[in-house]
């Protein structure tokens, strides 16, 4: 709750720009140079530390002095040869170029082409706060060259700069990873002239994978802030569930070496639907929830179900169902309630950090999977998780094969029956539910290397998809035979995966611990209704602390330019942040359900650090953000009783079910 307290007024002083140490032969005179560089980049980058180590100092670029006295290298480019700096003030070029790049919007800076370094030492120096830059630059020998040239060291410790010298699709998303949130709130492209002339497609390209990153967090940040408060309270409310069910841990390895299918409901599935009927008991059968219905309507009994969705409308895709067959229904904790309270078969919920959070470790241990952004990804992870291999998909598309969203017998399908005329077919709203996304629809490659139209969302599950194929230990069967092409995967028929990997029954012996676990043991609930009653106090009194440091902040600003009365009031402010830390489970859980606030916060912070405010000014902008923090604080108490309260009764229910 650091936020919450005044910061000091202090402005933050500005990098000191290092000079640049150039040497006459550009080799052993930059030697210590060259080590201080490499120095700092073995402690914040030590794979490409190492494949510059290995550079000869013969592979480096000899260099050119310049009339300032610095360096520059001739290369080779797209038409002929260009110098990568001016022959007469490399370093006043870089300035020119930084000059027209609006530092104060932006928060990361993707920078195509490293050359000497010039323009990031000077990008560098003008950061403000935490900003970062990605330099994408494919020639080691010229890494090597400019690090033995100009002194980077300090640019390279400071963390804020990462460096892309390969664009392998996981590489690039593992190290923007811990820069997401700033990528998020305002990315910029420079384009160093000369390097784009000297390696074009290459600087395209990452260009582009930047671009899908960009793409992919935003869709990931926004689904987890807009979704924050319903998947708090779908997990609190699941709690009897999740308490009185066994979980997965029975599962690991259980069906190591079997063939797993994970089947989606893309457009595709119409072409192979029945043949799933021949790999009943030849392989393990998982299936999304929206073709759970669809599959028993057609006589095909999946093994297992995943449903992760928190909106109560994903209970259409189970009701109605009189038989479950013994589908054992996998879930995450965050799955709408109402999915669970009708799910009249084996149930197993995955591990949950917000349940552990509200009962404890002891109560809420068990095993959990990867975080699905989709039932797909969901149903990818079981598979792997059971020790399935290979593990084939179908109704995979992740694009709109045919101009079609849905495969047919979908409930959505269902929904829409009322609406279907000689004038309004289905395949009209099928189309209708394409283009209403118009604004986020893109162009990708299908499996027969064909353009073929997807949206942001659909992108965002290839791209996870793309990067868990690469880490699975599984062989993985792209058999939807549509769709966008999935790197990673195999392409093949479904007809093919079922005649080489589906040949022979699965030992019925591995299903033997559906007849052994209990699927309803409700001894563990009076303890955990001892632990909700528990964090109810808890946040009841951090909902106290917020109403006396909103108070306190509202007098504050009007003190702020009596620096003898403001910083007196300053000590009870320290008095409550003591008090916040007593209350760090109650803060947790509020945390959890406001994500919208921490993003607030997050982006107020960072404007803060990139402005030049001093003195009162200053520290009115800490105080209005400080209050609208701590106010969207306080509406989170309020909503995290009511939730808990509302679970309190959830488990009374259950407790009176189970007795009488």
């Amino acid at each position: 709750m650091g936020s919450i307290l005044v910061a000091s007024s202090a402005t933050i002083a500005d990098p000191v720009l290092p000079t640049p140490a150039v040497s006459e032969t550009g080799s052993r005179g930059g030697a210590d140079v060259f080590i201080k560089n490499m120095g700092a980049l073995w402690r914040t980058d030590a794979r490409l530390a190492q494949r510059i180590d290995e550079v000869s100092d013969g592979d480096r670029l000899p260099v050119i002095a310049t009339k300032s006295g610095r360096a520059t290298v001739r290369v080779k480019a797209s038409k002929g040869e260009t110098l990568l700096h001016s022959r007469y003030d490399p370093e006043a070029e870089a300035c020119k170029l930084i000059d027209s790049t609006k530092l104060r919007d932006n928060f990361c800076f993707v920078v195509n082409g490293f050359g000497l370094g010039y323009h990031v030492l000077e990008l560098h120096a003008r950061l403000k706060g935490d900003a970062c830059i990605v330099v994408s630059e494919p020639s080691l020998p010229l890494l090597s060259t400019a690090l033995s040239c100009v002194d980077l060291s300090t640019v390279i410790a400071s963390g804020q700069l990462v460096i892309l010298t390969e664009l392998d699709k996981a590489t690039v998303h593992e190290r923007l990873k811990p820069y997401a949130t700033l990528i998020m709130l305002g990315a910029q492209f420079v384009i160093h002239p000369p390097s784009q002339q000297v390696a074009e497609a290459f600087h395209a390209e990452a260009r582009k994978q930047i671009t899908d990153y960009i793409t992919y967090s935003r869709m990931t940040l926004l689904t987890l802030v807009g979704n924050a408060q319903a998947t708090c309270r779908n997990i609190a409310h699941n709690l009897p569930t999740y308490m009185s069910t066994p979980p997965i841990n029975v599962l690991r390895d259980r069906f190591k070496g079997c063939p797993a299918i994970v089947i989606s409901g893309g457009p595709s599935l119409r072409r192979n639907i029945d043949l799933l009927l021949e790999a009943k008991g030849k392989a393990v059968l998982i299936a999304t929830q929206t073709l759970f219905k669809p599959l028993l309507a057609r006589g095909i009994v999946p093994d297992f179900v995943t449903s992760l969705d928190f909106h109560s409308i994903s209970q259409q895709f189970f009701h109605g169902v009189t038989d479950f067959r013994d589908v054992h229904l996998v879930a995450e904790p965050k799955v709408s309630w109402h999915v669970l309270d009708q799910y009249d078969s084996p149930v197993s919920m995955l591990h949950s950090s917000f349940a552990e959070e509200l009962v404890g470790p002891e109560l809420a241990g068990r095993d959990g999977l990867k975080p699905g952004a989709s039932v797909a990804h969901l149903a990818f992870y079981l598979a792997e998780y059971l020790g399935c291999d290979p593990i084939s998909f179908v109704g995979q598309d992740l694009a709109f094969t045919g101009h079609c969203f849905y495969v047919p017998g979908v409930e959505v399908h269902n929904t829409w029956r009322g609406e279907i005329n000689r004038f309004n077919s289905m395949e009209t709203k099928e189309w209708e539910r394409i283009v209403r996304n118009r604004t986020i629809l893109r162009k990708t490659v299908d499996v027969r290397g064909n353009e073929i139209y997807t949206d942001d969302l659909l992108f965002t599950y290839l791209e996870q998809f793309e990067r868990d194929f690469v880490a699975s230990p599984a062989r993985i069967i792209n058999a939807t035979e549509g769709g966008a092409r999935m790197r990673g995967a195999e392409a093949l028929t479904l007809r093919e995966t079922l005649d080489q990997f589906c040949t022979k029954p699965i030992a019925p012996d591995r299903f033997d611990y559906r007849r052994t676990c209990d699927w309803n043991d409700g001894s563990r609930l009076p303890a955990v209704r001892e632990e909700i009653g528990a964090r109810i106090r808890e946040v009841e009194q951090l909902g106290s602390v917020c109403d006396e440091m909103l108070g306190l902040l509202h007098e504050l600003q009007d003190l702020a330019h009596d620096p003898p009365r403001f910083n007196a009031r300053l000590v009870r402010v320290d008095e409550l942040r003591t008090v916040v830390h007593r209350c760090r489970r109650a803060y947790a859980l509020v945390n959890a359900a406001g994500q919208l606030a921490e993003l607030q916060r997050f982006t107020a912070d960072r404007k803060l650090e990139a402005g030049d405010d001093v003195g009162p000014d200053r520290a009115i902008r800490q105080l209005t953000r400080d209050v609208r923090y701590v106010s969207s604080v306080r509406d989170g108490v309020t909503f995290v009783i009511g939730m808990l309260k509302d679970t309190l009764a959830r488990i009374d229910a259950r407790i009176g079910g189970d007795q009488s």
